[in-house]
């Protein structure tokens, strides 16, 4: 049997859009690689980073649902911007495709500055790990 047990403790900020902590148990860990708005091709798709994300996000559960997982299993997942100022003023947008694709089971996250991704038309990647039973 395995769990996923999100804690959130009242002495700390309240989150939106991740948990604090992330309790999992179970038999199978599942790490996934950085996602980003790859096309089958291999070319970047979309021009805004709201097109990008929900590309990125889409190939992250891709990959997950092909392990075997759901995104209710998602333990940790670190999101690379190339903006963190774009990022921040699109979050509440970028909230609305997390919980489209994703639900309301946030993982722990975080969102981490770069200088730029492996493909340079890319504004975000996603990576993480989820337990599976």
């Amino acid at each position: 049997m395995s769990g996923v047990e999100r804690v959130n403790p009242a002495g700390l900020s309240p989150p939106a859009g991740f948990s604090h902590a992330v309790v999992a148990t179970g038999s199978r860990l599942v790490f996934l690689a950085g996602q980003t708005a790859l096309d089958a091709d291999g070319k970047v798709v979309g021009d805004t980073l709201a097109e990008q994300f929900e590309r990125a996000l889409g190939n992250l559960l891709a990959a997950l649902h092909a392990a075997g997982g759901t995104p209710a299993d998602l333990a940790r997942v670190t999101v690379y911007a190339t903006d963190v100022a774009d990022y921040r003023a699109r979050a509440p947008q970028l909230g609305r495709v997390w919980r489209r694709l994703a639900g309301r089971d946030y993982p722990a996250m975080a969102v981490v500055g770069i200088v730029r991704l492996w493909d340079e038309e890319a504004l975000v990647e996603l990576d993480g790990f989820a337990v599976l039973p």
